[in-house]
């Protein structure tokens, strides 16, 4: 029998269902059978894992969700032959439909390579773009991201090719990459996922910003929740290094360049960039005012491009690829794709990565199969904790930027939170301002001060106690919030707050409202 590679995914997901037991005792079973096992990340379709790959006939096979138990039975059906009769059996992987259906280009190695295999990665067009990027100037690499229309995928949007010749143009004696992994919007699980499953993709993509700018040395700010995120990555710069990478005279050319890992210490405001920075210099994570922006006077007051995991690990495809390809995708103004996530109360929960212009609808029922409970989808949470809530009559609206501000809300980092008929929404409302009131950094009274009596507001609209007068107050707090707040942090608390009374009126008590008939505010 000739060897038989097995793929069990490593990704937290996964390994929460059990990937870590399903792959020992499958080590325990084969060995006298010529298996390697490798711990690749996860495909992304999490009602199946821990989903198992059988490499045959150049093809993969899916197997899932595989239990230890399961694995005996497996072998016995032929699992490690190119035929099998088992149940568990969900044919060629790429075949299935939820992930056939999607336009992977950030994730196309996403379950694919092996995390930390600086060869696995090539084999998959790995490192293609930092050699491309090797023979240009500077301002071409700037321009070709600036082409391709790609936009911060960390909530804000921004043009990433502005901010990168902002960076370029800066005078300063030395310059930084700085990758914000401090993914912690609810509903999100993509910067996880690439950092654990093609960690490769965000250490290139860091490389090609810093012969960008003309930054040697680059930072990668992680949340401390993250550990096997961690660990993935020392493993996989570890091995990038080696390969040259990284470090001096990269791929034998005059640039150098250094990357650091950085953990956090579980402060939801250090995802802001400023009190990132601050925190990264071993301060408080407290938010600046600005200007001056990070791009001019940035980390230890040097020019410095911050960045999402998401918006670096696509810079790699752009610069293999060229500009004219990434942006052919999406619609408008949003060009590219995106890595939406569902979670919450939903059937198939996941990754799903599509263009730009699918609406909530196709991704709540084609990609999630409706609500986990059975029960019918009241209200969607797009954009994570600050973002607004949409009834039905939104679903429809595309997936993209600018058509969703037009509705009050926003895309954000693509985290989508599902809610069945059974939700109360005064009671999320009420969540909104209590979160802001756990994690301001404190230094703005709107929002230090706002969120405190946000909650008291909604506890006295809750009791019944004067409830005209304090929906009132509450809509005048949003509004000095939104106006007044430093930061995102008080000044988008008021998304959901809003978004909850506008769609959602009855629950606060007002009658005569018919539910998401109202624009929110």
């Amino acid at each position: 029998m000739s060897r038989v590679t097995v793929y069990v995914p490593c990704d937290t997901g996964a390994v929460s269902l059990g990937a870590d037991r399903v792959a020992e005792r499958l080590a325990r079973e084969c060995r006298d059978h010529p298996v390697d096992i490798v711990r690749n990340g996860s495909r992304g379709a999490f009602w199946l894992e821990p989903l198992l790959e059988v490499e045959a006939g150049g093809q993969r096979i899916a197997y899932g969700p595989v239990r230890p138990d399961d694995i005996p039975r497996l072998l016995e059906e032929g699992m490690l032959s190119a035929s099998t009769r088992s149940a568990l059996c969900l044919g060629v992987v790429d075949e299935i439909p939820f992930l056939k259906q999607q336009q992977r280009l950030t994730f196309a190695r996403q379950g694919v390579v092996d995390p930390v295999s600086v060869a696995s990665y090539r084999a998959h067009g790995g490192f293609a773009g930092l050699e491309r990027a090797l023979g240009m100037s500077p301002r071409e690499i700037v321009d070709e991201v600036t082409e391709s229309g790609l936009r911060g995928r960390g909530g804000a949007a921004f043009p990433t090719g502005i901010k990168w010749r902002t960076v370029l143009n800066a005078p300063g004696e030395h310059k930084y990459i700085v990758c914000n992994a401090d993914e912690g919007d609810s509903g999100t699980f993509a910067d996880r996922m690439l950092m654990e499953g093609d960690p490769m993709s965000l250490i290139e993509g860091m490389i090609i910003a810093g012969l960008a700018v003309g930054a040697t040395r680059g930072y990668i700010y992680l949340r401390e929740e993250y550990p096997r995120a961690g660990r993935m990555l020392l493993q996989a710069i570890a091995a990038v290094r080696a390969a040259g990478y990284l470090g001096e005279r990269i791929c034998g050319s005059a640039h150098c360049f250094e990357l650091e890992l950085r953990l956090g210490a579980g402060a939801y405001i250090c995802g802001e960039e400023t009190s990132l920075l601050e925190s990264l210099e071993g301060k408080r994570g407290v938010v600046r005012a600005k200007p001056p922006l990070p791009a001019i006077a940035g980390l230890f007051g040097q020019p410095t491009v911050v960045n999402n995991v998401i918006s670096l690990a696509t810079v790699p495809v752009i610069l293999a690829r060229g500009a004219p390809f990434y942006r052919d995708f999406g619609v408008g103004r949003s060009r590219g794709t995106l890595a939406f996530q569902l979670a919450g109360n939903i059937a198939r929960g996941g990754l799903v990565e599509l263009a730009f212009g699918s609406t909530l609808r196709e991704l709540l029922f084609d990609f999630g199969a409706g609500t986990r409970s059975g029960r019918p989808l009241r209200a969607v949470q797009v954009g994570g904790p600050l973002g607004a809530y949409l009834p039905e009559a939104h679903w429809d609206t595309p997936m993209d930027y600018e058509a969703f501000a037009a509705v009050g809300a926003m895309v954000g980092h693509g985290g989508i939170v599902a809610f069945d008929d059974t939700v109360n929404m005064r009671e999320q409302a009420r969540f909104a301002m209590a979160f802001c009131a756990e994690e301001s950094c404190g230094k703005c009274t709107p929002c230090r001060i706002g969120s405190t009596r946000g909650v008291e507001v909604i506890d006295r609209i809750a009791a019944g106690s004067d409830v005209d007068a304090n929906l009132v107050l509450l809509q005048e707090l949003c509004e000095t919030m939104t106006d007044g707040s430093l930061c995102a942090m008080g000044g988008m608390t008021p998304y959901p707050v809003l978004s909850a009374l506008g769609h959602f009126p009855e629950d606060f008590g007002v009658l005569g409202e018919s539910s998401g008939t109202r624009e929110s505010a």
